[in-house]
């Protein structure tokens, strides 16, 4: 009677529906073994779905389930082997609670994707419950569970990361935009690795993708048009403010080149104490530059009244950068974005002439913005995201299992 009572507890502690403890022992140095049966007597066979009580044969093999407290809980299952009556052969009875092949229980792979996602794979395994190979396995069972294709996709952003800073060795990244979701990470950033993923995807996903957010590339621009019949491509205004900034820190650099030349080369003294107020002017005046006026702090609003000073060029292309910004934070349709841009290229192309012919050459591109104000600007936050995975992931030894990390990231729900 105090075994029955005990058993019974035990089921209730163990809390898996469909299951009942039939003995439990202690295993030193491993854990507490439980041995669990079914409480059902019969199975549906898996073929033709007939219900069946015949008993073939039994299955005990032993699975890791949650601990309890400190001490690891292994369950030996019995898989039942029944015949069927209609197709007369055997078959495995499904058990809810454990994947056929696996070792261990779904509610302890859960766990263990959510403390994964949290930390690494090495500090998990490291904790003695489960192996690096029986995580991994735990990733790419969860990542399957995962729709190959988005639904109700209507805007989608397409970015890159590296994955190897200063090696060339970059992935896409495919966003909702609309979300703020990643869809998946591509390992190449060619058309070809692109295209491959997007028509996989089909017709039906690709004609109703409304909008498209790319930066300045034109490869990507191409497959777009060439796989979503109803698109609108949109210049992401963060990539073409990035080509303003650039062109405004070149500049500056090449004052700050000359000016260190004339420093050598002249003879003269008051040239020379010329040239180094110049250079004190301009020293650390990066980010005074290159962030937005209204965000600087009262250090940084001194030192660019230094470079303004000193150097009427950046003094100019600074005003012109901010006007620039000012267009896409302020306007609020294309007709008038489309003027106030033409009247800003009259004034600036002397000072950005890349920047120029960019807006030139993808003006169709950067007007769309002001449409719907379609932007990739969550991308940046999703990129931290996975570049801190990146960061994290030494214990995921192939692009595959780094993938599925970063996807279970945004997707996985235990």
């Amino acid at each position: 009677m105090a075994t029955k009572n005990r058993t019974k507890v035990l089921t209730e502690i163990l809390n898996i529906e469909g299951i009942k403890v039939i003995s439990q022992s202690q295993q030193p140095g491993i854990g507490i073994m439980l041995q669990v049966d079914s409480i059902s007597k019969e199975s549906h066979c898996h073929r033709c779905g007939t219900k069946s009580h015949r008993l073939h044969q039994n299955h005990r093999y032993v699975v890791k389930d949650l601990s309890w407290g400190e001490k690891p809980v292994f369950l030996e299952i019995n898989r039942r082997q029944f015949k069927c009556k209609k197709c007369g052969k055997p078959f495995s009875e499904k058990l809810d609670f454990v994947i056929n092949r696996r070792t261990y229980t779904k509610r302890l792979a859960a766990q263990t994707i959510q403390e994964v996602l949290k930390s690494d794979i090495h500090s998990v395994a490291k904790k003695g419950v489960v192996t690096t190979e029986e995580i991994e396995r735990m990733l790419e069972d969860a990542s399957l569970q995962l729709s190959s294709k988005p639904s109700a996709l209507k805007k989608l952003g397409i970015d890159e990361i590296a994955l190897i800073k200063g090696q060339g060795n970059y992935c896409a990244v495919l966003i909702d935009l609309e979300t703020s979701k990643l869809i998946t990470i591509i390992p190449g950033r060619t058309q070809v690795d692109i295209k491959k993923v997007l028509i996989s995807w089909g017709t039906e996903v690709l004609e109703q993708i409304e909008e498209v957010s790319i930066d300045l590339w034109i490869g990507y621009k191409t497959l777009v048009m060439d796989l979503m019949p109803n698109v609108q491509v949109v210049a992401d205004r963060f990539h073409v403010r990035v080509q303003v900034n650039k062109e405004l820190d070149t500049q500056k650099k090449r004052e700050k080149r000359q000016a260190r030349n004339l420093e050598k080369t002249t003879k003269l003294r008051s040239k020379k104490a010329e040239c180094q107020q110049f250079l004190e002017g301009l020293n650390k005046s990066k980010y005074c530059l290159l962030k937005n006026e209204q965000d600087l702090t009262e250090q940084q609003k001194i030192k660019l009244m230094q470079v303004k000073n000193v150097c009427p060029t950046l003094k100019i292309m600074h005003e012109l950068k901010e006007d620039f910004r000012q267009i896409f934070e302020e306007t609020t349709n294309w007709l008038k974005a489309l003027f106030e841009l033409g009247q800003w290229h009259q004034r600036a192309k002397k000072y950005f002439p890349y920047s120029g012919n960019t807006i030139i050459h993808w003006l169709d591109e950067i007007i769309a913005y002001f449409d719907n104000r379609t932007t990739s600007g969550v991308v940046e936050g999703i990129n931290n995201k996975l570049k801190l995975i990146k960061r994290s992931a030494y214990g995921f030894r192939n692009f595959d299992n780094y993938k599925n990390r970063c996807l279970l990231s945004w997707h996985f729900n235990c």
